[in-house]
């Protein structure tokens, strides 16, 4: 068995029997998880998919918090 890199996501499947996915940062930790299960994998490496490409994405927030600590 080889060694997992970090980062990386970890596609598995639940207690359901659905795909799911983890994003693990360079720590190993998990900084992000699917928002639902997948019935087909195929569907679930979408979903990774359209998250890697969303990385230019714009961060927003409430005028109100653009101070806030």
């Amino acid at each position: 068995m080889s060694n997992r890199p970090f980062p990386s996501y970890w596609m598995y499947k639940d207690n359901k029997g659905e795909w799911r996915w983890t994003y693990h940062a360079s720590n190993g930790l998990a900084i992000s998880v699917s928002s639902e299960g997948y019935k087909r994998r195929s569907d679930c490496e979408r979903s990774i998919e359209i998250m890697k490409g969303s990385h230019n994405s714009p961060t927003w927030m409430p005028s109100d918090l653009l101070h806030a600590a």
